[in-house]
Formats: C-alpha cells, structure tokens, sequence
C-alpha cells in the first residue's frame, strides 16, 4: 500500500471561499469549520483576487459566487483557474437564476452548481459530491415570482430581451443586438407585461433584476 499516498487523501481539502456578502461568507466559513473534511485556505471577497491566489496557494476547492459588486464575475475566474491549476474543483453558487449561467459553467468545466436559495440539498453534500468525484447540477434554475407569473413561464427569447433591456438598451438597440424587428421586441415586452401585470417596461426590467431573473456579464 502506498502510505504516503493514503496520508494525503486523509488530508481535508484546503477551500477558498469566493463571494462578496459577509454574511454568506461567514456562514460558509462556519459549515466549513464545522467539518473534518475541510479546511478553510481563505476568504475573497472579489472574483479579481482568485486568479493571482491561485497562482500561489494550493486550493482543493472554491466555493464561487457568480456577480459581484465590484463588476468582477466567478465565471471568468473560474475559467482562469481551470487554465492554471485544472485539478482544482470548482462549486459554483449564486442565489440568482439566470439560466445562461449553468450551461456556461458547464462549457468552463466547473464542477458543481449550487443555488443558495432553493436547495434541494445542504452544500456540504454538495462539497461532499463534488470532491468524490460527482458532478453536480440542477436540472433547471428554481422558479422565482414575477408579478403574477413564475419566472418558468418566460421563454427563452423574452429572457433575451428582458437581459437587455436590464442593461438599459432600447427597443431599437435590443433589436439590433438580437437581429429580430424592432415590432418584434415590442410584441415580446407586450407579452411579458401581459404575464406579469406590470404597467411598464422600465418596471419589468427593474423586477427582473432585483428578482435575478436575468444579468448581464461578458
């Protein structure tokens, strides 16, 4: 038997914790000291600082929030990482359902998907799962309220508008982006004002991203 080899895997996973909420990140931080299994490396509180971190600490496993509020993304960090140390884990968390998000994780290679505010499990599982090798991911994003509809009844091209128009874009720059009609971005905002029973556009793109229904990052 390999000793040394059985020693390392005793070991607990040394964890970087990755989001800009103090209180997410203290409550990781706790469930984390709370286990054998772990140890916390550091906490970041910026997507920024994980690329130059990783260059120089050895890390198991990042816990990655998505948007920050300093612009950066746990995307494009992510993706940084995986071309730097490509053995590092990767669990990425979000309480915003953006759909785009867990198809781009995929693409990236990210390992795990976690939505903080509708578990269907603990996050430890989640760790657990992702450190024996799983790869975890919800089917779909959880369903948020919308005025009077569930996020699940957009389609996927009023997502599309709903994403730009979040940026403040008008109907005639949507259009553009999007290569449809000008009348078609109005027909799909109709439709979603209609299902929402919202009196505006400006108060659906506000709900939208309150809500995180939609975000727009490169």
């Amino acid at each position: 038997m390999d000793t040394k080899k059985t020693e390392q895997n005793m070991q607990p996973a040394k964890v970087l914790v990755v989001d800009d909420q103090l209180v997410a990140r203290q409550l990781f931080e706790m469930y984390l000291s709370g286990s054998p299994k772990y140890i916390l490396a550091d906490s970041l509180s910026s997507a920024s600082q994980v690329e130059e971190y990783v260059k120089y600490n050895r890390v198991d496993l990042i816990l990655m929030d998505i948007l920050m509020n300093d612009g950066s993304n746990g995307l494009e960090a992510a993706a940084a990482v995986k071309k730097i140390s490509p053995e590092t884990k990767i669990v990425a968390v979000t309480s915003m359902v953006e759909a785009t998000w867990l198809k781009r994780a995929e693409d990236i290679g990210i390992e795990s998907f976690y939505y903080k505010e509708a578990p269907q499990e603990t996050i430890m599982d989640v760790l657990d799962r992702t450190m024996a090798g799983e790869s975890v991911y919800p089917d779909t994003p959880p369903t948020v309220p919308m005025g009077l509809a569930g996020s699940e009844k957009f389609s996927e091209r009023e997502l599309d508008v709903l994403r730009l128009m979040t940026t403040g874009m008008s109907n005639s720059k949507i259009a553009d982006k999007l290569n449809i009609s000008e009348g078609t971005v109005k027909t799909y905002i109709h439709s979603m004002l209609v299902k929402t029973g919202f009196d505006n556009r400006t108060e659906l793109a506000i709900e939208a991203r309150v809500r995180g229904i939609v975000a727009h990052i490169d």
